[in-house]
């Protein structure tokens, strides 16, 4: 037999799909007022509206950031080009692998770090 939430009835659990619906089909809250939405935008994520990080505007820690959301440890050490293959596989923005790909292609990096400072240094 099948059951619902401990926590909640089956038909408070159907309710609550109903209210995420709009926002998982849209991919963006769909109420006019936020205190309205079932789960309201964080603060510390002001890149997630401006869209996917770049590495012309954004710190290193930022960028940093982003490129640790797709890349392992054991994809370093490395050249660009094995890199950006590496971030398409993970499907990171556009933006991101092609600065990548425009680094200089004799160039190994052994973590994120060190790409991370050379894709800031490369757009300044």
């Amino acid at each position: 037999m099948q059951r619902g939430s401990d926590r909640l009835s089956r038909h408070r659990d159907d309710e609550m799909k109903h209210e995420l619906q709009g926002l998982l089909r849209s991919g963006h809250p769909t109420r006019t007022e936020e205190w309205h939405d079932p789960e309201p935008t964080a603060d510390d994520d002001p890149q997630l509206a401006g869209g996917p990080v770049t590495p012309g505007g954004a710190s290193v820690g930022t960028v940093r950031q982003e490129l640790a959301r797709h890349l392992t440890r054991s994809a370093f050490p490395a050249p660009p080009r094995h890199l950006a293959g590496t971030l398409r596989r993970a499907y990171a923005p556009d933006t991101l692998v092609e600065a990548v790909e425009q680094l200089p292609s004799e160039q190994r990096y052994g973590t994120v770090q060190e790409l991370a400072e050379a894709l800031v240094r490369e757009e300044t």
